[in-house]
């Protein structure tokens, strides 16, 4: 029987340093294909990142994950066969494996095994600049590999770095669970003592109002606080560009204000990253106002407006005054509205879609095209008006007229 495989032979051949990726997923009960594939989308996307090109997708519906090999042994084995055929470097789950999990498939199928969990490590240590985004990343790296440190040492030992392998957590391969352990305390305090020096900063800015930008990633933020703050933030189309909080001072009109761009969230974050990064998004807990930055051409916005919410739900950020921003809108009409359609109707076909996202998260909203600059003065305005009445509630007794 001849397996015919779905993929482009220009892809997977040659040598131009770049790893060559499956991609794998699950279908479980309560979700459909579509859903998987968009997933599979922003695996594609995150390997893209780290260095690798995706060659090659596997899904399979199942109840549950395989304790062993995660997926049924058959596909395990249907991805062996495709191996044969095309040079592959590593495979990569969009959910997170156990220890005992990802040494039986890389035993089976000879190649490094990532999970979701491991390559967004593995792009936060090679994004990392300062010395606190290294120290939360080296931090985040070892509780990740902690609990997996049976299943993992076999199987580490063997591998000659590239992706997966990169940052400070590849020094402790060969060490035991004290020595890491250790590391993990020893980081800790470290963390402490740079969240107190970041706590001690924001003190010294409490006079002025701070606004937050916040969103999934690569939306468009660092492109959006460069237009506010007319400052020169890395901003790129790839994910996670930004790691470490930027704060600009920003003056509207004689009104100073404190404006901050975070770390973007996805969904899956490991859990790790998020407690590592606490003194981080310390910068969203303490703002006095969320801008809110959706990419509304992804096909997928609203999930990711969710999973902000949900993430700042989970920080005790989510009850703050919030203005969300509809980012990308010209990038949206060129993908939905045809060119023939009359401006009247996309004009009818724009105001729906506001009124809709305005009604389901019951919170003011609007269109943006942070590269085109539309609509950057109706936003300002209406960001102004939110943090002059910030300034009100802060100080009711001072005239302050802007």
């Amino acid at each position: 029987m001849t397996t015919s495989w779905n993929i482009d032979p220009r892809r997977s051949s040659g040598t131009n340093g770049i790893e060559k990726a499956i991609l794998v997923g699950i279908i479980l009960p309560d979700q459909s294909d579509a859903l998987i594939q968009e997933h599979l989308d922003e695996l594609e996307f995150l390997a893209l990142t780290a260095g690798a090109e995706s060659i090659h997708r596997v899904t399979q519906r199942l109840n549950g994950p395989d304790s062993r090999t995660f997926i049924g042994k058959g596909k395990a084995e249907e991805i062996k066969t495709y191996m044969e055929h095309f040079p592959v470097d590593l495979v990569i789950f969009d959910d997170d494996l156990t220890g005992k999990q990802q040494n039986i498939l890389e035993e089976m199928l000879k190649v490094k095994i990532l999970d979701r969990s491991s390559l967004i490590l593995d792009i936060f240590a090679n994004r990392a600049q300062t010395a606190q985004a290294k120290t939360q990343v080296e931090l985040a790296q070892l509780q990740y590999i902690y609990p997996r440190l049976r299943g993992m040492w076999t199987h580490l030992e063997k591998q000659r770095g590239g992706i997966g392998m990169r940052g400070p957590g590849e020094q402790e391969i060969e060490t035991d669970r004290r020595i890491v352990k250790e590391k993990i305390s020893l980081l800790k305090r470290k963390l402490e003592k740079i969240d107190l020096q970041n706590t001690t900063q924001r003190k010294n800015r409490d006079e002025m109002i701070r606004v937050s930008l916040v969103g999934y990633t690569n939306v468009g933020k660092s492109t959006l606080m460069n237009v506010l703050s007319k400052s020169d933030v890395f901003a790129e189309n790839k994910l996670f560009a930004t790691l470490d909080t930027t704060v600009r001072k920003v003056v509207w009109d004689a009104m100073p204000f404190l404006l901050s761009d975070t770390v973007g969230f996805i969904r899956k974050l490991p859990h790790h990253l998020v407690e590592s990064f606490k003194s981080t998004l310390d910068e969203v807990r303490e703002s006095d106002i969320l801008v809110h930055v959706i990419d509304i051409s992804h096909p997928q916005f609203r999930d990711h407006i969710n999973t902000v919410l949900a993430t700042l739900q989970s920080l005790h950020a989510a009850d703050k005054p919030m203005l969300m921003v509809l980012n990308k809108i010209d990038q949206y009409r060129e993908k939905y509205f045809d060119k023939l359609l009359d401006p009247q109707t996309k004009n009818e076909l724009e105001k729906d879609l506001l009124y809709s996202v305005t009604e389901q998260y019951q919170m003011s909203a609007l269109f943006l095209s942070a590269r085109n600059l539309e609509n950057i003065e109706q936003f300002r305005t209406m960001l102004k008006e939110m943090i002059a009445r910030q300034y009100l509630v802060r100080y009711p007794y001072k005239a302050r007229q802007w």
